[in-house]
């Protein structure tokens, strides 16, 4: 560990001393020693492409320096040879999750011992109809010194909880098909910086169109801020009749219920663990991550709201199309007469700087 790690300093050492002397050369030198390296750079391309040497293993600095350089340098995915740039982007969110899982510290009860948990296994299997209350009084009165509490028991008794019964999703799903017009549902996800913040998005979409109505971007979400959303995505009283939202603290919360109804509208709160009762804001949440946010990179909480912006109102509701709705957009599209493929012409404009195109006919 302390040989990796000293090494990994020593290439950054390298590579800082190699900028600090390109800020010495002149411009002439600069190209000059530009041309040299790209040229044994081409040499070394035109090897490992007929597979004469094997493929080098990015070192940790190495990877740490091109998640920089995707930031900084302009057209940097054309300058990439050994990786392809998704690994670039895989790499940083490789390290976020070692730097969150450095950051975090577990709090609350201990973990129980597998003695514990292979007792509990144990005393369920040969008492099937004991609850979990029940292993927990009987784990007393056979004197175990601070006995697991019901709550915990029941997380290693499978049966304990019951997936829901044909009966309650048909139900669920009736009412989302009765309401669909009249019903909107929300939720937030969350996103890393550059620099591993963590950043809350909130989304509130319409269950009949697939319309994104609103999002917001912030580093702390709270009642207040959620409420404040909300009224700037009902002006003038254009409300729906349900809000689809989980179990989630703001949404609980006295401020949030007393906002939904003095606006008259009714909170349909889902089971907990259950994100299939919530099946569009779901998808469009995973809609956003993968065409989006598994290609760029935010850099800080203006940079997501911008991406996103363009992203909802250039693309999302107005050109991306919906197997849910018939092959429409949310927003309905123009309406071009028919025309054969060799007799229409299209006009491309790109969308969040070329990861997309949108496109409309031309006379």
């Amino acid at each position: 560990m302390l040989r990796s790690t000293y090494r990994c300093w020593k290439e950054w050492v390298n590579y800082f001393i190699s900028f600090l002397s390109l800020l010495f050369k002149s411009s002439t030198n600069i190209k000059l020693e530009n041309i040299a390296l790209r040229s044994q750079l081409a040499l070394y391309k035109q090897r490992y492409e007929k597979q004469k040497i094997p493929k080098p293993t990015p070192t940790p600095a190495f990877r740490q320096l091109w998640v920089i350089l995707s930031k900084c340098l302009v057209n940097w995915k054309s300058h990439l040879i050994l990786v392809k740039p998704a690994t670039v982007i895989k790499w940083h969110r490789t390290a976020f999750k070692l730097h969150w899982r450095r950051k975090s510290q577990k709090i609350g009860r201990p973990k129980l011992s597998q003695v514990t948990i292979t007792l509990i296994r144990r005393i369920h299997q040969e008492n099937p109809m004991l609850s979990p209350e029940k292993i927990h009084e009987k784990l007393q009165l056979l004197g175990i010194e601070k006995p697991p509490a019901p709550n915990t028991i029941a997380k290693y008794i499978p049966t304990v909880r019951k997936p829901p019964t044909e009966k309650q999703i048909q139900s669920w799903k009736t009412f989302l098909n009765n309401h669909q017009s009249v019903t909107w549902a929300t939720d937030f996800f969350t996103i890393s910086t550059l620099t591993f913040q963590v950043l809350y998005v909130l989304v509130i979409i319409d269950h009949q169109t697939r319309k994104i109505i609103s999002f917001g971007v912030t580093y702390h979400p709270t009642a207040q801020w959620t409420i404040q959303q909300f009224r700037n995505a009902t002006p003038y009283g254009q409300v729906p009749k349900y809000l689809i939202h989980d179990n989630d603290t703001i949404f609980r919360s006295k401020a949030f219920q007393r906002f939904l109804s003095s606006s008259e509208i009714t909170s349909k709160k889902t089971a907990y663990r259950s994100p299939w009762q919530n099946p569009y804001v779901e998808r469009v949440i995973g809609t956003i991550k993968r065409e989006l946010l598994d290609y760029i990179l935010p850099l800080n909480q203006l940079h997501l709201h911008k991406l996103l912006h363009e992203y909802i109102n250039d693309y999302y509701n107005t050109h991306r199309t919906h197997q849910g709705i018939g092959g429409r957009t949310p927003i309905d599209s123009p309406v071009y007469l028919p025309t054969s493929v060799t007799e229409t012409k299209l006009e491309a404009t790109p969308v969040l700087n070329g990861l997309y195109h949108t496109y409309k006919k031309v006379a």
